[in-house]
């Protein structure tokens, strides 16, 4: 059973609605893949969602499964299974009869139904609740009840909107490691809809980073955090999120921030110094920022890194690393060590260096990547 997804110039229009919903997406999903789409609330992902499954009819494009039209398909016909944010069950029936509920109405055998339910509630240990109502089950327990019932169809593809925004931080993490091993066994396209994106790094083989109804980047969770094309896949992806200072690049290559400025001459090709003075914005993530020692604060800096003073406000100490929480040109940045730091580390001021390497260029106006390096 294979699943191999093409969405082609897909859009969505509601009726009484002047602009599109989801614009021109254009999708290429793999077998086996487990694919998450983000975005923030309104931005089309749970729309791309029950478009592919029927539930909303499409305006233009196509959907294709392993070369064939997929998007014309009856949806009762369709071979997918979808697990929705409430979970959807019947409170009055049994977790064995609500997990056994599709296959009864596609007037299977009784044998069958047993056995296809036993095996479901075996992997997802279900075992010993099958006969006991959602209301007697954990808030965990009723998701693995809903995946259990999406999982004795045998779908060849997965959609799931949203399953663990009910559920507590522990055990949000808990399930995700069960959506996990229950994709790895079945072997199928997941489709996973969600706003959290630590959720979808943790979770997908590919990410798709959805704005506005339009795909603003789609690959795998270490392409879109060290090569975001965009600011916005840049701030949205990561936690704590890209730092980012706003200023102006001149054609000497001095980046001027308020009053201050820094000579990034060192940092870009000269064919690629805008000719005119450009407004633009200097990125960089919290881990790749080093704090200098006052040993090194009395010493003249190397030519080519981006050294800059900050105000330290607090820290917190997580364990395995350190985050700072500073000002530096009226922003809020984040600068995480990978150590505890001694001292008071409040209301002081820092020197912190980023490498060239580490620094990202955006257009200001666009929004777009600029001056891509080597390593990015």
């Amino acid at each position: 059973m294979m699943a191999k997804i093409e969405i082609k110039h897909l859009y969505k229009q509601y009726e009484n609605q002047s602009d599109y919903t989801l614009k021109d997406i254009n999708l290429s999903i793999e077998d086996k893949q487990f694919v998450a789409v983000v975005g923030p609330s309104g931005c089309g992902k749970s729309t791309l969602l029950r478009c592919f499954a029927g539930l909303e009819e499409i305006t233009k494009g196509q959907v294709m499964v392993d070369d064939q039209r997929f998007d014309t398909i009856d949806p009762r016909k369709r071979n997918v299974a979808m697990v929705f944010q409430d979970y959807a069950l019947y409170p009055h029936m049994t977790v064995f009869k609500n997990m056994a509920y599709n296959l009864k109405i596609a007037k299977q055998d009784k044998k069958t139904i047993q056995e296809k339910v036993e095996q479901a509630a075996d992997k997802l240990q279900l075992t010993d609740y099958l006969e006991q109502k959602p209301a007697q089950l954990s808030g965990g327990q009723r998701q693995r009840v809903a995946l259990g019932r999406a999982m004795v169809r045998d779908p060849e593809i997965f959609l799931m909107d949203e399953p663990l925004s009910n559920l507590h931080a522990k055990l949000r993490v808990k399930t995700r490691q069960d959506i996990i091993d229950l994709h790895r066994q079945l072997g199928t396209v997941t489709l996973y809809v969600t706003h959290d994106q630590a959720e979808a790094m943790a979770l997908a083989d590919k990410i798709i980073v959805m704005r506005d109804g339009i795909v603003m980047q789609s690959g795998s969770p270490a392409d879109l955090y060290d090569d975001p094309h965009h600011i916005f896949v840049a701030r949205f992806i990561g936690s704590p999120s890209m730092n980012i200072f706003r200023g102006f690049l001149d054609p000497e290559a001095h980046f001027k921030v308020g009053e201050t400025s820094y000579d990034l001459s060192a940092l870009i090709a000269k064919d690629l110094v805008p000719k005119e003075t450009q407004e633009i914005f200097v990125g960089f993530r919290p881990e790749k920022t080093s704090p200098l020692t006052p040993a090194e604060e009395g010493q003249e800096q190397p030519h080519e890194k981006f050294t800059f003073k900050a105000q330290l406000h607090y820290a917190e100490y997580m364990g395995a690393y350190t985050l700072l929480y500073l000002e530096a040109h009226e922003r809020s940045i984040v600068s995480q060590l990978e150590r505890k730091i001694k001292g008071s580390p409040h209301d002081r001021q820092v020197t912190l260096q980023v490498a060239p390497e580490d620094l990202y260029f955006f257009d200001a106006e666009t929004g777009q990547r600029m001056y891509a390096n080597k390593d990015h």
